[in-house]
């Protein structure tokens, strides 16, 4: 199955079962269930293990990890999921191109360094002979931010991914592979990356991809659906997100990252090492216009730009302004 038909067939499926969305009123709500990924080491995870989310939602929070943000577009599709922490944004733009009803309610993370791509060792390959990756094999999540870094990392140093064998593996896998020599390139974010590194070398650093206008950042999503339905719940979720982050921002105590690295499933070493490549935004940032404000559905629209033209996803819609949902965010203000 070619790269294209893999990330279509994604999307297509998603957008069939967006049609079983179930939203739930907030009357009527016990329990809802949240994704989430691990060795992604953030401070809303201090908030799960203490119980902050089940207390300032009045319901319990029930959370299931990923390996993709495409799984969770397909989880939230179903009904099986309510609400994703930290989906990437080209697997949302995907989702919602091909017509899945989501909606961006905050910001949750910026990460330029701690989402690359990472060569073999071995093949002695860098920014100055990028060139030499034609007819390489790659280990690339597809529909993800790491996907969206690839292609534009490759169409910089003007590789044709065509040449090349490009392989669907969330970063675990690909991590394994490119050091079993699997593969001769992979894609990935968190603990993943930093074993791949292990194994070879990237090409472009964070800032580096930044000038090129490659952003990398997060969002908390849900269905269009469940956030009209139930306005209270979503604005306290995303105000208990803003808490932790911003009690970590104020006071990174040792407690707190053994606490983040537990729920993680890293050791605290790593998971400062991943602290110290993130940035949260605030809420009153996350609503000006270098965020939410106006910013990133212009990136969205890029994004889903660059995958209508590899071929990955059949079409993009005219605008993603409407998919930005900043009442929760506006809402949590006055908590």
């Amino acid at each position: 199955m070619t790269l294209k038909s893999k990330l279509m067939g994604a999307a297509a499926a998603v957008a069939a079962l967006s049609g079983a969305q179930m939203a739930m009123a907030d009357a009527h709500l016990e329990e809802i269930t949240v994704g989430y990924f691990l060795e992604w080491p953030m401070p809303f995870l201090a908030a799960k293990a203490s119980g902050a989310y089940d207390e300032a939602l009045g319901v319990t929070v029930n959370w299931v990890s990923f390996d993709t943000g495409t799984a969770m577009s397909a989880a939230m599709a179903s009904g099986d999921v309510q609400i994703s922490v930290s989906q990437g944004v080209p697997p949302f733009v995907v989702a919602t191109s091909a017509g899945q009803n989501l909606q961006i309610v905050d910001v949750a993370v910026s990460y330029a360094d701690n989402d690359n791509c990472v060569v073999r060792e071995d093949l002695e390959i860098t920014a100055d002979n990028a060139a030499d990756l034609s007819g390489k094999k790659a280990a690339v999540p597809l529909g993800t931010a790491a996907h969206y870094g690839f292609l534009r990392q490759m169409e910089h140093f003007d590789v044709d991914i065509s040449t090349m064998e490009v392989v669907d593996m969330a970063p675990p896998e690909g991590a394994a592979a490119l050091d079993q020599g699997s593969v001769d390139m992979a894609c990935g974010w968190g603990g993943s990356l930093n074993r791949m590194k292990e194994a070879g070398n990237i090409l472009l650093t964070g800032a580096e991809k930044q000038e090129l206008g490659i952003l990398v950042f997060d969002v908390t999503s849900a269905p269009a659906e469940f956030v009209a339905e139930n306005p209270d719940l979503v604005a306290a979720f995303v105000k208990a997100t803003a808490d932790a982050n911003a009690e970590w921002a104020a006071n990174p105590t040792d407690e707190m990252l053994a606490v983040i690295a537990d729920e993680s499933g890293m050791d605290t070493e790593a998971t400062q090492a991943s602290l110290d490549t993130f940035e949260f935004p605030t809420i009153d940032q996350q609503l000006s216009d270098a965020w939410l404000g106006a910013n990133a559905a212009t990136f969205m629209k890029g994004v889903a730009d660059v995958f209508v033209e590899a071929g990955s996803i059949p079409s993009a819609l005219d605008s993603y302004e409407d998919l930005i949902n900043v009442e929760p965010l506006q809402d949590a203000q006055g908590m």
